[in-house]
């Protein structure tokens, strides 16, 4: 099997340096280095997964590695999580902010993304402490908390524009997901439902909880509606609920995500943003749809 390593640099630390990149190759390769955005990103043949030669020669460099098989790299569906994956922040714990009790939730959608608890129980304990929020701070929330990450708008619209079915699949709430979704360009979004008596929340979420095995089951039928194998899938994610997705999907990536997940995925991003995923795919700059 032929595998390609592809190097991605931090925008804002330094890129790619070229000197960088070549002696990566060299340590590994005799294959050219091809450049997919210049200063920035890379990427050359290689003949075994194994990258640490190639992150002994980068040196400590902010730069994210991946070596993958060269054949089939282009996905045909993106199943991604909402919170700390599409968007910067967890929606929970931003209302629970308004709601006077953000160290309280933090503390458990820390320790529940870690894999220390089981999220159904974490999720219900957590929306709980929201109940009597007045509806209006849903709102106030995604107005003033909620912000894409960066690339992720690239992300989706390069690779609709390039046939792949897209899913925005969170262990979040809908009123998230349907509008951080139509931000970003996803077709899909799943999520689950606050619970609320038209005006404040009432503490509960309905059932059934979507959560681990629900992505899951979500990435499988996705993939069974498109008429794709699981190996034509890209799924990414930060939190232990994102572990059964990643781990089924032909790509799987860990975005700068808890230890769990970063050592499970096949592929993560430590450093650089969401673009990161379209390089791994083989996607050069004049290739991905702006912003």
């Amino acid at each position: 099997m032929t595998y390609t390593a592809v190097l991605v640099g931090h925008r804002d630390h330094g890129g790619l340096p070229s000197d960088a990149a070549e002696a990566a190759r060299a340590a590994v390769s005799g294959a050219p280095l091809r450049w997919l955005a210049n200063t920035l990103a890379a990427e050359f043949d290689v003949a075994t997964a194994d990258a640490s030669s190639i992150n002994n020669a980068l040196n400590g460099l902010r730069v994210d590695v991946a070596v993958l098989p060269s054949a089939g790299r282009r996905k045909r569906l993106l199943i991604a999580d909402m919170d700390s994956t599409i968007i910067g922040c967890e929606c929970i714990d931003e209302l629970a902010d308004y709601a006077g009790v953000k160290a309280e939730v933090a503390e458990v959608t820390e320790r529940a993304m870690r894999g220390e608890l089981d999220f159904p129980a974490a999720l219900r304990f957590r929306v709980a402490l929201l109940k009597g929020l007045p509806l209006t701070a849903l709102q106030q929330a995604y107005d003033e908390r909620v912000r894409l990450n960066p690339g992720a708008r690239a992300l989706v619209r390069t690779m609709r524009a390039h046939g792949a079915a897209t899913a925005l699949i969170s262990g979040g709430f809908t009123f998230f997901t349907e509008r951080v979704a139509a931000a970003a360009g996803f077709a899909v979004n799943r999520a689950n439902t606050l619970l609320n008596d038209g005006t404040a929340l009432l503490g509960e979420v309905a059932d059934p909880i979507l959560g681990r095995e629900a992505k899951l089951a979500a990435l499988e039928e996705l993939c069974a509606a498109n008429g794709l194998p699981l190996a034509d899938a890209l799924a990414v994610g930060d939190g232990a609920n994102d572990l059964a997705m990643i781990g089924a999907a032909g790509l799987g990536v860990a975005y700068h995500a808890k230890p769990i997940v970063a050592e499970a995925a096949r592929a993560r991003i430590d450093h650089s943003d969401l673009t990161t995923l379209l390089y791994f795919q083989g996607y050069a700059d004049h290739e991905i749809v702006a912003n």
